[in-house]
């Protein structure tokens, strides 16, 4: 392969003039996926719960050369949603990525079906498969034709039930489906919709999740086959790559990233 000829595979990742949106986007994946966009040439809406980790990503979005704006934002609700579509438009112009990053448990307890109360059902499925719906059809309203919709899922949604882990599993499931049915009902408009599944990741919520100590994580991370748990950075190129020509035909994939075969 020439010098010329590398080049141009290169450049089928850049992002350069893209817009994009990223829920979740002050902390762990949804943060490093932010930078991993700009990095590439993207400009950025952080939407998230806190506008103080919103705006140290920002700050590092412009150290990368990139814009950004901030918009706080509860995907639970609707119009906060729309809000950051409006929002985005009005600094950016129409969106070319929309990245449902947000979920997770929100500190609510893991356990046995039985033992999950009505209000822990609905605030878990609500936050990490109705806000993707949710924000779909937003995001729809204000993609390109030719964009591109990601979901982040998670390893939980495509392996078997494991007990205490039911209702967090059942909505990542039903995000993995949502993607698949999504990529086929934007396709006459070319818009692409894929989803990421991570699997074990020391993130803020992981952490306050399982209220695991430093030495913990060191010994779970010992038993994954490459010696280690994830970290955010290792979903950042695999977004970008989701996002670019690089992927150009590809939609409807669960792209599993977890460290073990």
């Amino acid at each position: 392969m020439t010098m010329d000829q590398t080049r141009d595979v290169l450049d089928l990742f850049r992002l350069d003039g893209a817009v994009a949106v990223v829920t979740g986007g002050g902390t762990g994946i949804g943060r490093a996926i932010a930078r991993g966009l700009a990095s590439a040439g993207a400009d950025v809406a952080l939407a998230g719960r806190r506008p103080g980790p919103l705006a140290e990503v920002a700050a590092e979005i412009a150290s990368l050369g990139r814009s950004s704006i901030t918009v706080p934002t509860d995907v639970t609700v609707r119009a906060d949603l729309d809000r950051l579509a409006e929002q985005t438009v009005a600094a950016f112009g129409p969106v070319t990525i929309w990245v449902n990053n947000a979920g997770g448990l929100q500190g609510e307890p893991m356990g046995v079906l039985s033992a999950v109360t009505e209000e822990s059902w609905h605030t878990i499925f609500d936050r990490n498969l109705t806000a993707v719906w949710a924000a779909s059809v937003v995001a729809q309203g204000v993609l390109a034709d030719g964009g591109v919709i990601i979901n982040v899922s998670s390893t939980a949604g495509s392996t078997r039930g494991a007990p205490g882990h039911g209702v967090y599993s059942a909505a990542k499931v039903a995000v993995n489906h949502l993607t698949q049915t999504l990529a086929l009902e934007c396709a006459p408009r070319r818009i692409r919709v894929n989803a990421i599944a991570p699997g074990h990741t020391q993130t803020e919520d992981y952490e306050e999740a399982s209220g695991f100590t430093d030495r913990q994580f060191e010994k779970l991370g010992a038993k994954q086959p490459l010696g280690r748990l994830g970290q955010p950075d290792d979903f950042a190129a695999a977004a970008v790559f989701l996002a670019s020509r690089a992927s150009s035909w590809i939609t409807g994939q669960i792209l599993t990233i977890s460290g073990t075969p």
